[in-house]
């Protein structure tokens, strides 16, 4: 027994070692992440060679150790679980690689989840003290079930209400989606695309009044107070290439080929920032709208190219307005 609890915690770790990628390069990393050690088509080849693998480990030394077919199932199942912890979120998960590098993602879960998390813990912990029962391992994977359907009904009210306004505002609607946020399950940012500007707003489905919060509050109270409830919705306006002198720059960075990566990657983006330098050089980078969260500091995956002579340089920008350039 406990050869396959060693199997499947390795094996639900593994679709995670892409993170080397990030020794290669920034862009490696964000290409290839979640991509072909998250591939639903190659599951069956990366479970056949971890328990190849891990039945030649417990065997070493001449310890007694089962065959690779007794683990198989179990990897399988630890590697498939990954993945859908995965697909939940809206960061997009590449199942079809390497055929396909279309990311997918449900998006009914943030990316950090407490109670998600809390599930999991417990579920393993009550799993140890009773071990020779399959109860507590069953209730906690029901539970993460109903809790991220919890999320899917939050998702559903979100976009309603992002429909709501935009049939009340007049806004002829080319996309409607929401992005999860943390602290709840029913804190959104609901989102309309008119197909030159994003309209969005931060909200709580479910609540009735704004929740306050003080400087001494927690951490979850403080990160929730920003959702307001849908009937008092303050909603924003960004233009996808801003305006006047910007909008042309701003065009010409996002159709450059230097930028296909961000086209690619890029859910919801809308101009960060643009400027001309006295040289004639010119920069101007995209934000995406997804990993705007209220109460975070920086944004993360500020992208953008600098240029003037045809030539363009990819960089990310810094939360303190730094362009750092970055190399393929």
């Amino acid at each position: 027994m406990w050869q396959a609890v060693v199997a499947g915690a390795a094996a639900a770790t593994f679709p995670d070692l892409d993170f080397v990628l990030g020794w290669v390069s920034e862009l490696a990393y964000l290409r290839g992440h979640r991509g072909v050690t998250h591939s639903i088509l190659l599951l069956p080849l990366w479970a056949l060679l971890i328990s190849w693998a891990l039945a030649r480990f417990f065997r070493r030394g001449g310890r007694p150790g089962a065959d690779w077919r007794a683990f198989y199932l179990v990897v399988c199942s630890a590697i498939l679980i990954h993945i859908a912890g995965d697909l939940i979120t809206q960061f997009g998960t590449m199942i079809l690689a390497p055929f396909s590098e279309r990311r997918f993602g449900i998006g009914t879960t943030f990316i950090i989840d407490l109670v998600f998390t809390g599930i999991i813990v417990a579920g393993l912990v009550a799993s140890a003290v009773w071990r020779r029962s399959r109860a507590s391992a069953a209730v906690a994977l029901v539970m993460l079930a109903g809790w991220v359907g919890v999320g899917w009904m939050g998702r559903m009210e979100a976009i309603e209400a992002a429909r709501a306004y935009a049939t009340a505002n007049h806004i002829p609607a080319v996309l409607v989606d929401a992005a999860p946020r943390p602290a709840s399950p029913f804190n959104w940012t609901a989102i309309v695309f008119d197909g030159e500007r994003y309209h969005f707003a931060h909200i709580n489905t479910r609540r009735a009044e704004p929740l306050v919060a003080g400087p001494d509050d927690g951490f979850i109270r403080r990160f929730s107070s920003h959702y307001l409830p849908v009937a008092q919705a303050q909603w924003e306006v960004r233009e996808r290439f801003g305006r006047d002198g910007a909008r042309l720059l701003a065009q010409t960075v996002w159709n450059a080929e230097d930028f296909a990566f961000y086209r690619w990657f890029a859910m919801f983006p809308v101009l960060d920032h643009a400027e001309r330098g006295a040289s004639g050089s010119v920069c101007a980078n995209f934000v995406d709208l997804r990993f705007l969260t209220p109460g975070r500091d920086e944004v993360p995956f500020r992208y953008g190219l600098c240029g003037g002579d045809g030539a363009w340089r990819l960089f990310e920008r810094m939360g303190d307005g730094r362009r750092w350039v970055v190399t393929d």
